[in-house]
């Protein structure tokens, strides 16, 4: 795939993530969605949504003695579905929406089925049992808050490049490294009993018992969020670029600004703090923008080495880990650590959005 096509499809992608949060509140009914938010995402994939011939509404999908059914949108090649969508309204919460698709996905020669609220899509397939939807999707996202990872994904999709058994091929091992992230999502977060003896058989040899278990488990999540840490300031540490010289810096007279090397260590999780402040600012801001300034009392995070143009500051002691935003209400912000910045995107992204 051409990396310049598939940067072009990330810009549209986002684009209209921007505008579905821009409309949400406004849409109120079900066709609304259907032509304000969920043509669209299927233009941008090539799609002529107002072709028939190629994309057909209210396609028909007689099921059983039941005739007549017909499903919100199918994508024609050469008269033969090949994929089925089931819209729901914008408001709508799209768990326990799939019986329908489940329905007509068997009667159709369709391969993919996609179910969605103009806002999340969830894509099927019968990777269990040929010619039965799967229960779980093997690939969802929401477009308000894409990740550029999904964007390969949805690449496949577009008019151009949708092949079948290139995409029931990666299909499968699409929907089990997704389980995969759920479930280490969910013990990084909250490791479960079980997960902390399982790390326990390996590192420790005493007895499990429940206090064991009860005193470790802040050691595995903590281990855990140390391990991501390291392994973010190694794929960042070659783009670390803190160094510049006097001319290049912005003084303003705050006094704090003034302590002198020797005054101050840079901790390796003030380090951590920068890196994943860099890591979720990406594609926000060119990070070779992203600057630190360290002295006694806090950790400084700014734009163009400029204290003006401060984006947060981290402040470390024995009792307490915080941070406060440079918003409007100064947000302070209490971590247990200081990776847990990367759970505030949207609250920092409009700061550094403002210095653009």
């Amino acid at each position: 795939m051409s990396e310049m096509d598939v940067e072009t499809l990330l810009l549209d992608v986002k684009k209209l993530g921007e505008r579905v949060s821009a409309l949400k509140d406004s849409i109120a009914t079900e066709e609304a969605t259907k032509t304000s938010l969920i043509m669209p995402f299927f233009q941008l994939l090539g799609y002529d949504v107002f072709n028939p011939l190629e994309f057909s509404p209210e396609y028909i999908a007689d099921v059983g003695i039941k005739k007549g059914e017909k499903v919100d949108y199918a994508v024609l090649n050469n008269g033969n579905p090949i994929i089925l969508i089931e819209a729901k309204s914008i408001k709508e919460n799209l768990k326990n929406h799939d019986s329908q698709l489940f329905r007509y996905f068997g009667t159709t020669t369709a391969k993919f089925g996609i179910l969605t609220n103009g806002n999340e899509y969830r894509f099927y397939t019968d990777l269990e049992e040929p010619n039965k939807m799967d229960k779980m999707p093997f690939f969802s996202f929401v477009l308000t808050e894409i990740k550029d990872v999904q964007i390969s994904e949805i690449f496949k999709f577009q008019k151009e490049n949708f092949d079948v058994e290139n995409i029931s091929k990666a299909a499968s091992d699409l929907k089990y490294l997704n389980f995969v992230k759920e479930f280490l999502t969910k013990e990084v977060n909250d490791p479960s009993e079980e997960f902390v003896k399982f790390i326990l058989g390996e590192i420790y040899d005493g007895i499990k018992t429940k206090v064991i278990i009860d005193k470790f488990t802040p050691v595995v999540k903590r281990g855990f969020r140390q391990f991501i840490a390291d392994q973010v300031n190694s794929k960042l540490n070659a783009a670390l670029n803190t160094s510049v010289s006097v001319e290049e810096v912005d003084v303003e007279p705050i006094q704090e600004e003034y302590e002198t090397e020797e005054q101050v260590i840079t901790t390796e999780s003030e380090i951590e703090a920068f890196t994943t402040t860099k890591l979720l600012l990406k594609d926000t801001i060119d990070t070779s923008r992203i600057f630190y300034r360290d002295n006694k009392s806090y950790f400084n995070i700014m734009v163009d080495n400029n204290i003006r143009k401060w984006i947060l500051r981290l402040y470390i002691n024995n009792s307490r880990t915080y941070f406060v935003i440079n918003d409007e209400e100064k947000t302070t912000i209490e971590i247990v650590d200081v990776i847990d910045i990367y759970n505030y995107a949207e609250k920092i992204i409009p700061v550094v959005e403002r210095y653009l």
